[in-house]
């Protein structure tokens, strides 16, 4: 009896701090209504598409004349091989941009740390940053340029004689995924360095101080005061990105996919695409939708509650 009064008490000490904390922070949550009027709208009222995958949908009837059919359309999704397929591009292909985004970001950032010259830092930071600003049509078009058979690369390696006749990279499918992890990494790598030299900042000076003090070399002080400082901001962007683990991307393997090396380039958004747009069978890519949905949700929690067991930084 006592106990269950106890645990009532705290959940209404916490429920009172929650106002408490509300109030204080009128102002912020003010400012939070017209994102969440926008969620609302643009996130959570879509959901209602989903019933589509449980009927043999046809834009011509309305909701009630729709001929419901229960499981029907994930059956023939998991019982299609192209899926399959598909699913292993899109996490191949996401683990690929999951590991080098976080290396070649976090590495960057520690070595513009290092820096002491702020002109040529600022100068870096610049140049790294600047693609992503670029759009995929124009971004792909380079690539597409740099490796056709006349193109730069091919070019240089002829040069060099690495190569006795021109590859057609983007005709063998195999290379496809390391093309799209390299262009990913060029044109993401200086944005996704800004959070992390934020984090850097955020670091005491004095840790430093006390460290070189001791005699502490740059390798040292990155390996046992930098990267510990970052931490907790590296592990909330990988359980966030955990969440995002079937977000493979859809502009650039569209734009870079082409029918040689679509067994590689083909992933669960064009999947979706091609059956749901191209071939009118909304219900089939509304059910591989929701299919990517609820992974993605299990990866995010998932994530989220080994941060929590090991005592790490954590979403919720």
């Amino acid at each position: 009896m006592d106990a269950a009064l106890g645990t009532d008490r705290t959940e209404i000490n916490k429920i009172k701090l929650f106002y408490h904390r509300l109030i204080q922070q009128k102002t912020l949550a003010f400012m939070c209504i017209p994102f969440v009027i926008w969620a609302f709208i643009f996130k959570y009222l879509p959901l209602w598409g989903w019933t589509m995958a449980f009927q043999n949908y046809k834009p011509a009837k309305s909701f009630g004349e729709q001929k419901w059919v229960a499981w029907h359309h994930f059956n023939l999704l998991f019982a299609d091989s192209t899926f399959y397929r598909v699913l292993r591009n899109t996490l191949v292909m996401s683990s690929i941009k999951l590991v080098l985004g976080f290396v070649t970001a976090i590495t960057l950032a520690l070595l513009l740390n290092e820096l002491k010259n702020i002109i040529f830092k600022r100068f870096v930071q610049t140049v790294s940053y600047l693609p992503h600003f670029i759009s995929w049509v124009v971004a792909s078009s380079i690539v597409l340029t740099v490796l056709s058979p006349d193109g730069i690369l091919n070019l240089l390696l002829l040069k060099l004689k690495l190569i006795d006749s021109a590859v057609l990279w983007m005709g063998k499918g195999e290379y496809f995924w390391g093309i799209l992890g390299a262009t990913e990494v060029w044109k993401e790598v200086g944005w996704s360095t800004i959070i992390y030299l934020a984090a850097i900042s955020a670091i005491d000076p004095s840790q430093y101080e006390a460290a070189e003090i001791d005699g502490a070399g740059r390798l040292q002080r990155m390996v046992s005061i930098t990267l510990p400082g970052m931490k907790p901001v590296i592990i909330i962007l990988l359980i966030m990105n955990m969440g995002n683990i079937l977000e493979a991307g859809f502009e650039p393997q569209y734009l870079l996919g082409n029918g040689m090396n679509m067994d590689y380039s083909e992933n669960l958004d064009l999947f979706v695409l091609k059956y749901g747009m191209g071939m009118g069978n909304f219900s089939l890519g509304t059910a591989a939708g929701i299919f990517k949905t609820v992974v993605s949700f299990i990866f995010l929690f998932s994530a989220n509650s080994i941060a929590k067991k090991m005592g790490e930084s954590r979403l919720f």
